[in-house]
């Protein structure tokens, strides 16, 4: 699965393609807390989230995350575009609420 896959799985609205979007993914984070997204250790990941805010994509920069995906269809403050630019990470919405949303990923990637 790469970063493009789960936003089709997702049915998310790309707001902006970064670098990474055919990176292959092997972890799924799906958290609102940022300081456990920052103690996981593990690289190829992708970050789901309902937080909406320009820290999300702060700390998935630091955790070498290939993008992040904000759930329960949230509407999206204009810096968080700016910041993904800035940091060429890619960012989405989808109306999946988190559960949903880890459900499918699971799914998608056990075929």
């Amino acid at each position: 699965m790469n970063v493009l896959d789960a936003i089709t799985v997702l049915e998310a609205e790309t707001i902006l393609k970064g670098e990474n979007l055919e990176k292959t993914i092997k972890y799924v984070i799906a958290s609102d807390l940022m300081s456990d997204v920052l103690l996981v250790d593990e690289e190829d990941m992708l970050l789901l989230t309902s937080l909406a805010s320009d820290q999300v994509l702060r700390t998935a920069q630091i955790v070498g995350a290939a993008g992040v995906i904000v759930v329960n269809g949230k509407s999206l403050p204009s810096s968080m575009m700016h910041v993904a630019r800035d940091l060429g990470m890619t960012l989405a919405v989808s109306k999946f609420s988190k559960f949903d949303a880890c459900i499918a990923i699971h799914q998608y990637m056990t075929k």
